[in-house]
């Protein structure tokens, strides 16, 4: 679409739908005409995607998560479509700017964190590569809630991003499925096979909110289904208040209800068996389709279903009740189509994020479901008796203790089970999965994360982008490999200046953004320390606070240090006591800090509340320093550190996660690397020997920064701020805080060294930059539809 023809079917779309000129609408209406545009130009490539699926019959991969994070789609889907500079010229000639407009787009508050910014990615790559895929979630009315401060305390408010309908949102009342919870129910014969016939159950109605998700410049668009709870029309008696109604309605209202209750458990658990059970309804009901009731066996040839964490592990069982119950397939040949449809992505090696659901519960709220699972348990144990170890059996199977361990039944019943970055795989199978590589050493493979480079430079950074295309041409817009070229520059002094400027002018937007965020003005010349994520006690946001406190102590000491500004983005769980702690404390202290003349601004401390994508947007690029300071052993993978690479900044990190393999890829004199290493932990937590309060007793200046919690130092959090210190001191501290910290604080001196010599430090900049190439998400996903998915690229791709 030239500019010219971009320009004439805005103003048409405008008159269609408000009659208004442009300078009588309001932003939200010129969005809304801009993306019926958008909407236009995918629309016959996302029927002819799915015309072209059900043609060649291409194997499909069905992506189950329990969040997405796309962010807003507006400016995405223009890039993808390739209309992005047109758009942008075509309404400058208008006198509008494309990404003031693009403000009036709510980000789809479907996701926490990495999570469901993984899946978005993998949505986005695997339409970009030309892969036959679709997501599988819930349309979440609410979603993750808003986050406010309020005397520094994090206060939630719902997000009601849904109140202005989503241009991009489909309600397809035609594919809904029906979802059964409680009741009870008899195996009754029918025509020689055993039949559950329910009684009493509650029928939930779940009609699909279809998202097209559009491929980068090829003819590929594929689905992202969210579902919503409905009450079926037929049963529309029985809710007759508005309270009734709300039993229904709030099953998909919120992202993560508040586990800290029985009735905020069992609805989680609830959330999951609804988005799982219609979503394989849906699939069972489109092969039955195109092939019959008789073709299970290929199945496995035509559809992938991939299990995002824990959330989905339903999908299992969930399978396995459909084909023996609805589609009368017997037990053996149902298992062994299950094991060859399903794979399993696992997310973390801390024992106590591996979910498990109280067998009474679970029985209560889905006693099929329940009988099929221990039907499967029961076989798994008959299937190692008298071949491994009693004890082993003990530790793998499903049922015990109580408790349905569904990490247990995702890795039984997939072929395929990988971790997110190479240590965490290896992790896997040497600590937590350990029996079960033993057993499966064949299933366990690693895929290390990536991210949407696309959205993260193209989009987050244009200015870098422009220089990327000076210095290498525009083909690594296609092939990221092609950012690696990009090493031959970094002793060109030239280029070296101009990344300089476009960070700098980053810097300077996002320095006006924390002026109207927050009334504070920073220095854009300093360095922008920023430490973005989910917070949590294994991320440490707290390791960086205490830096923070060392910093003010040392200035108001008359120990100078380079100027620095450091910016928090993380919200804490409702029920997460002591993330939602720190989060008070980091308010004090930047208000203390801010606020004391005799720092003459040397350093300046921002929260900025309710952290998302398009916050992270204007965050990232102007990044200098990112903080990857996980424990070491705890972080699975992580993604910002990869988003914040690629727009330059350089990276302070434990040896956790993805930081090992960006270690690896930029050099040792690159990265920052810092604290106890993956032996030293598990030694310490095999043999009980980490004592923080020798570390604090017997270090000064360990113990001159932890006291400044407690000795009144920072007003206003007394309380908060001896929760800190005591989890600090407590007897073998998981996540080695105080152990780290004396090496955290000398790695923060290499950092201010460094950034002494500014041609340097671009030069490492750039390196970094080109190295992000490897973890283009892109590459993650051929990788996965090669090796666990078996997929090929459809014909029109």
């Amino acid at each position: 679409m030239t500019k010219d023809e971009f320009k004439q079917a805005f103003l048409d779309e405008l008159d269609t739908h408000f009659s208004v000129a442009i300078d009588e609408a309001t932003d939200y209406e010129l969005f809304e005409a801009l993306s019926a545009v958008v909407r236009h130009g995918y629309s016959e490539n996302w029927r002819r995607t799915r015309t072209e699926d059900n043609r060649q019959q291409t194997k499909q991969v069905y992506y189950f998560s329990i969040e997405f994070l796309p962010g807003t789609l507006l400016r995405s889907n223009l890039l993808n479509l390739g209309w992005l500079d047109q758009a942008r010229e075509a309404l400058h000639d208008l006198k509008l700017d494309l990404d003031q407009v693009a403000l009036a787009e709510p980000d789809l508050a479907l996701g926490n964190g990495g999570l469901g910014r993984l899946a978005s990615c993998f949505m986005d790559s695997l339409a970009s590569e030309g892969y036959a895929a679709n997501g599988n979630g819930i349309y979440y009315k609410y979603g993750l809630f808003k986050q406010k401060s309020v005397d520094g305390y994090q206060v939630e408010m719902p997000n009601d991003w849904t109140k202005s309908d989503s241009p991009w949102l489909v309600r397809r009342k035609g594919k809904a499925a029906l979802v059964h919870f409680g009741g009870h129910y008899t195996m009754i014969e029918q025509d020689g096979w055993l039949t559950p016939e329910y009684e009493g159950d509650q029928v939930v109605l779940a009609v699909p909110y279809d998202i097209a998700v559009v491929g980068y410049h090829n003819h590929v668009t594929n689905t992202m289904r969210l579902w919503n709870a409905e009450i079926p029309s037929e049963d529309e008696i029985d809710y007759r208040t508005i309270q009734d109604r709300r039993t229904i309605e709030d099953l998909t209202s919120v992202l993560y209800p508040n586990d800290s209750t029985y009735d905020g458990r069992l609805l989680r658990l609830k959330q999951e068996y609804f988005f799982v059970s219609a979503g394989i309804q849906s699939i069972l009901r489109y092969f039955v389709k195109n092939n019959g009731t008789d073709a299970w066996d290929q199945l496995p040839d035509e559809v992938a279903i991939h299990i995002n964490d824990t959330h989905p592990a339903m999908c299992v069982a969930e399978l396995m009740r459909l084909l023996v119950d609805d589609y009368r397939v017997d037990w053996e040949r149902a298992w062994q189509i299950t094991q060859q449809v399903m794979s399993y992505t696992n997310h973390t090696i801390m024992a106590e994020a591996l979910e498990k659901w109280d067998v009474n519960m679970f029985r209560q709220l889905l006693p099929r479901l329940m009988d099929i699972i221990t039907e499967i348990d029961r076989r798994y144990v008959e299937s190692l008796q008298g071949r491994v170890d009693g004890q082993i059996i003990d530790r793998t199977r499903i049922i015990s203790g109580n408790q349905v361990h569904m990490a247990h039944l995702a890795i039984i019943g997939s072929h395929s089970i990988n971790g997110v970055a190479e240590l965490h795989t290896q992790l896997l199978k040497t600590t937590v999965l350990n029996d079960f590589y033993n057993l499966y050493p064949d299933r366990f493979n690693n895929k290390t994360n990536g991210i949407t480079l696309r959205r993260w430079l193209q989009l987050a950074n244009p200015q870098l982008s422009h220089l990327l295309d000076e210095q290498l041409g525009s083909q690594w817009r296609n092939d990221s490999a092609q950012l690696l070229k990009l090493t031959k520059e970094a002793d060109d002094p030239k280029v070296l200046n101009q990344l300089a400027k476009i960070k700098l002018a980053n810097k300077q937007k996002l320095a006006q953004l924390i002026k109207q965020q927050t009334g504070l003005e920073v220095d854009p010349q300093a360095i922008f320390d920023v430490q973005v994520k989910r917070l949590h006690a294994y991320k440490r946001q707290t390791l960086k606070l205490l830096h923070v406190l060392a910093l003010y102590r040392d200035l108001k000491n008359g120990i100078d240090h380079p100027k620095r500004v450091v910016i928090f983005g993380a919200k804490a769980a409702p029920s997460y006591v002591y993330a939602k702690q720190v989060i008070k404390v980091i308010n004090e202290v930047a208000k203390l800090i801010n606020h004391d003349p005799d720092i003459n601004d040397r350093l300046k401390v921002v929260f900025l509340e309710n952290y998302g994508v398009t916050l992270a947007e204007q965050i990232i690029p102007a990044a200098d320093l990112s903080e990857q300071i996980s424990t070491t052993t705890k972080e699975a993978s992580g993604t910002s550190n990869m988003k914040l690479m690629a727009n330059g900044a350089l990276t302070i990190a434990t040896m956790d996660g993805a930081n090992v393999e960006i270690a690896e890829a930029v050099g040792d004199d690159n990265i920052f690397i810092f604290g106890l290493n993956k032996d030293q932990v598990n030694q310490a937590y095999a043999d009980h020997s980490y004592d923080p309060q020798q570390v604090y007793n017997q270090s000064p200046v360990v113990k001159s920064v932890v006291d400044m919690l407690i000795d009144g130092t920072i007003p206003a959090c007394q309380v908060e701020g001896k929760a800190l210190y005591d989890s600090f001191v407590q007897a073998n501290e998981p996540f080695f805080v105080l152990a780290d910290l004396e090496s955290y604080l000398q790695a923060q001196s290499r950092v201010e060294t460094a950034w002494q010599d500014q041609e340097a430090w671009a030069k490492r900049s750039l390196i970094n930059i080109a190295h992000a190439e490897r973890f283009d998400a892109d590459h993650t996903v051929q990788l996965y539809a090669q090796d666990i998915w078996h997929l090929t690229p459809l014909a029109q791709a």
